[in-house]
C-alpha cells in the first residue's frame, strides 16, 4: 500500500474538523460555562497524566499481553495503589482499558504512548511534561508581556544552547521532533508531487527522515540531507533503513552560512518557525543564494489559518514565543519574508496533517 492510498483527502478532514468544531461549541452552549471552564483548565492535568504514562513506560509494559495491576505496577516500578488511580483517569479518555478480569490492557490510543510504536507520540508526551517544559510554560505570562522568550532570563542562554546543556533533556526532546516528523511525512508526501525534481535539498533535515520518504515516492530523484555536522553523523542507519542511501549526499554545515547549490528543489520542514522574522530572512537568502532563477523552496509549516476553530499551530505559536521568541505564521507573512528573501510564493497546498507546503520559487 503506497503512502498516497493510506492518507484521506485533506477537504475530508477540513470537514470533519468543522464537524468536531460545531459539536464542542454545542457541548459549550448547553453546558454550564464554569463547568466548562473547569474541564479546559483540568486539560492540564489530563496532559501531565498522559506524560506519567509514557515515562513509566506503562504501554512498552502492556505491548505483549494484558496484565494485572500487581503485575503491571511491579513491571514498571510503581506503587499498585497510585497506579490504578492514575490508570483510570486514562481509561476515562479512552487511553488504556481494563478487561473484565481486571487486568489492563492497550487501546488504539494507548499504542501511542509505546516509544517505538508507528505513529508513537511518547517522546511528545514526555516532553511537554517534562519538569523543564512545565516551568517555561509557568512564565507564559511574562513572554504575553514583554514579547521575548524567556529561557535566556530564566537559564542564562538561550533554548538551543540550554538544551545541548541538558543531555536528558535533549534526548527526550529528540524523540519529540521525531514524534512530529513522523506525524506530518505521510500527509506531507501523499499532499504534494516531487516527482518533478530530480535532486532534492532538505535544509535542516535531521536524519533525514521527510527526505527518505520524498525519495521513496520519488524513485528517479537523488537527494542532499544538510544540517549540523554533528546532527547529519548519525544519518546513515535511517537512510539505509529506508533503502535510499545510496540516493543521497549527506552534508554538513550552519544554514546560517551556507546552503549547498544543485538542488532543484529544496525542502525546510519546521525550520523557519524557529526563528524570528530577521534570522528567517537570513536562512531563505542563503537558501535563495545557493538556487537558481525558478528554483523551487517549499516549507514544510503549520501556517496559521484564518478561521477560529482550534488548530494545532496555535498552541506551537505560544511554545514559539516562551521558548524562542519566534512564531508560527500565515500565509501573508510567509509571503512577506520570501519576498525579502528573492523568492516568489507561489501557492499553499493543504495536507490532510496540520502541516502545510508553503511554495515559492526563486525570482
Amino acid at each position: 500500500m503506497t503512502t498516497a492510498t493510506r492518507v484521506p483527502p485533506a477537504k475530508l478532514v477540513r470537514a470533519v474538523e468543522r464537524a468536531r468544531h460545531h459539536l464542542l461549541r454545542l457541548h459549550q452552549r448547553l453546558a454550564p460555562a464554569p463547568a466548562v471552564m473547569m474541564e479546559l483548565i483540568l486539560a492540564a492535568w489530563m496532559a501531565q497524566a498522559i506524560a506519567v504514562a509514557a515515562d513509566l513506560g506503562i504501554a512498552d509494559a502492556l505491548a505483549k499481553e494484558p496484565l494485572r495491576i500487581d503485575q503491571l505496577a511491579a513491571r514498571v516500578g510503581a506503587d499498585p495503589d497510585a497506579l490504578s488511580r492514575l490508570l483510570r483517569v486514562l481509561i476515562s479518555r479512552g487511553i488504556f482499558r481494563q478487561l473484565r478480569d481486571s487486568s489492563y490492557d492497550l487501546t488504539p490510543l494507548a499504542e501511542t504512548l509505546a516509544s517505538n510504536a508507528p505513529g508513537s507520540m511518547a517522546g511528545m508526551a514526555r516532553y511537554a511534561g517534562s519538569r523543564q517544559h512545565r516551568e517555561h510554560w509557568s512564565l507564559l505570562g511574562d513572554a504575553v508581556r514583554t514579547g521575548q522568550a524567556v529561557i535566556p532570563k530564566l537559564r542564562g542562554k538561550d533554548a538551543f544552547e540550554y538544551l545541548s546543556e541538558e543531555p536528558e533533556l535533549l534526548e527526550i526532546f529528540n524523540q519529540a521532533m521525531t514524534n512530529i516528523s513522523e506525524l506530518s511525512v505521510a500527509p506531507v508526501v501523499a499532499g504534494y508531487d516531487f516527482s518533478a525534481y530530480p535532486t532534492i535539498v532538505d535544509v535542516g533535515g535531521g536524519h533525514g527522515r521527510l527526505l527518505a520518504a520524498i525519495l521513496a515516492a520519488t524513485p528517479a530523484a537523488r537527494g542532499v540531507l544538510f544540517d549540523q555536522p554533528q546532527v547529519v553523523a548519525g544519518a546513515e542507519p535511517l537512510l539505509r533503513q529506508h533503502d535510499v542511501a545510496d540516493r543521497v549526499h549527506v552534508a554538513g554545515g550552519s544554514f546560517f552560512d551556507a546552503v549547498p547549490g544543485g538542488g532543484d528543489a529544496y525542502v525546510l520542514k519546521n525550520i523557519i518557525h524557529d526563528w524570528p522574522d530577521d534570522r528567517a530572512v537570513q536562512i531563505l537568502r542563503n537558501v535563495r543564494a545557493a538556487a537558481t532563477t525558478g528554483t523551487t523552496v517549499l516549507l514544510a509549516e503549520f501556517v496559521m489559518p484564518e478561521h477560529d476553530r482550534e488548530f494545532p499551530g496555535k498552541l506551537v505559536d505560544l511554545e514559539m514565543l516562551v521558548h524562542l521568541a519566534a512564531r508560527e505564521r500565515t500565509a501573508s507573512e510567509y509571503r512577506g519574508l520570501l519576498d525579502q528573501a528573492g523568492f516568489r510564493m507561489t501557492r499553499v497546498v493543504d495536507t490532510a496533517g496540520p502541516f502545510s507546503l508553503v511554495e515559492a520559487e526563486a525570482a
